[in-house]
């Protein structure tokens, strides 16, 4: 007998999810970097760092298990920072980052941004070629007030016309 297909859930935030976000994004960030004091800060507390002061951040859930995160951090009136987006390594390749950066821009659209940037590695080329795809556009430098010294991509949302 086969199992019913699974349905991607994506949530907001709950107290009870915090572990996760810290957990998905410190795995990648150790695999490939390091855990910078911004990431602490932000993973640590994220009701304080990323929610109070207008962000959001979502999770994207197969049955009881939480696979993925996103976040969108309020930076200015208006301006708001993609970031700590993460899929465990088990489910990348799946569309899964896809569908929760979807869900990302669809609430900064909702709030009625009017830019949404993200700063990346130039080593992260699958998630670089994702953030292309669903409209991001790179820059020609890195940010120059840049809060990570791994960044060495600056991108901007663009949205495509009809979008």
């Amino acid at each position: 007998m086969s199992t019913p297909p699974t349905e991607l859930i994506i949530e907001p935030f709950r107290p009870e999810l915090r572990e996760h976000f810290y957990c998905l994004n410190a795995a990648w960030l150790e695999r490939y970097f390091k855990v910078e004091p911004l990431d602490s800060e932000l993973l640590g507390n994220p009701e304080r760092r990323i929610l109070e002061p207008g962000g959001t951040i979502l999770f994207a859930r197969l049955d009881d298990e939480v696979v993925g995160t996103g976040a969108m951090l309020h930076e200015l009136d208006g301006i708001y920072e993609l970031g700590k987006m993460a899929v465990a390594d088990d489910y990348r390749g799946r569309g899964i980052g896809r569908v929760l950066l979807a869900a990302l821009i669809a609430e900064f659209h909702r709030r009625g941004g009017r830019e949404l940037f993200l700063e990346s590695n130039s080593r992260l080329a699958p998630a670089l070629h994702l953030y292309e795809s669903m409209g991001f556009e790179r820059q020609p430098a890195p940010r120059a007030q840049s809060h990570y010294a791994r960044a060495d991509v600056y991108m901007i949302y663009r949205p495509r016309p009809g979008a």
